[in-house]
């Protein structure tokens, strides 16, 4: 089995520009599943339902999100709706719109996929660790393969969910700071993992963000009104090569389109 997971897709342009490429790269890649971030789509903050309809005709499977799950409110009713292409952070409390991990069917194996949001820097959730842990006993038995995207600012944080699921989570990877990290890995256990995929958006600008508004906010502490950058189109990713059988992942790539 060959996994896909795509960063943060950052704009409008950029879902056009997934629906151009995405499939000839699942066709030479030779890739049965593609999971993607997709909380950036709607101009940044957040997914509104029409975008992640149309995130979900370029190619996409399954949609992670992460600490924008929830700024759209017409997403709401569409996460209840479909639990099974699009997941939101699983430390979120319960009464929060969506699921939080599903059960798919790929090529025969059934694919646990998990979303879960770091806590450094960011909102202050139930513990990704015990959470995740509850996740694979209460769906013991009932998958054969699992995959987990950490939606985290701390590097070291990340590593630290690694470790501790490496042999039980097959793939691993990260999301939210849109800048790829070099540390593409199979941990000792036989999970593969990266620390950040990276992000699926323009090339100028600022992680996706227009160069002077992102300025502007530092130099003065002021609200800002945030727009996508203009520039060239790119996706980042990595590519995940796993041995299904024995529950190891063989290597992780990067990829960039």
């Amino acid at each position: 089995m060959r996994i896909l997971a795509l960063g943060d897709i950052v704009g409008t342009r950029t879902v056009a520009y997934l629906a151009q490429t995405l499939w000839s790269v699942r066709k030479n890649e030779r890739i049965d599943f593609v999971v993607a971030n997709g909380e950036n789509t709607t101009e940044i903050r957040g997914l509104c339902a029409r975008d992640a309809e149309a995130l979900l005709d370029t190619g996409i499977d399954l949609i992670t999100l992460g600490n924008h799950a929830f700024g759209m409110k017409d997403l709401y009713p569409f996460l209840d709706a479909h639990e099974q292409t699009v997941i939101r952070p699983a430390n979120y409390p319960p009464a929060a719109p969506g699921s939080g991990y599903t059960v798919l069917n790929v090529g025969g194996w059934k694919l646990l996929c998990i979303s879960v949001s770091g806590r450094v820097f960011l909102d202050p959730l139930a513990s990704p660790f015990d959470t995740v842990d509850r996740i694979l006993e209460r769906e013991s038995g009932a998958y054969d393969l699992a995959l987990m995207d950490i939606h985290g600012e701390a590097t070291s944080e990340k590593l630290a969910l690694a470790h501790y699921f490496d042999g039980r989570i097959a793939v691993m990877f990260g999301t939210h700071t849109h800048v790829p990290t070099a540390d593409e890995q199979v941990l000792p256990h036989g999970s593969g993992y990266i620390t950040d995929l990276g992000m699926c958006g323009p090339s100028g600008g600022i992680i996706g963000t227009n160069t002077e508004e992102v300025i502007y906010r530092f130099r003065t502490m002021l609200p800002t009104h945030f727009s996508v950058a203009e520039g060239s189109l790119r996706a980042q990713g990595a590519i995940f090569d796993l041995d299904e059988s024995a529950n190891r992942v063989r290597s992780v790539r990067r990829i960039v389109f």
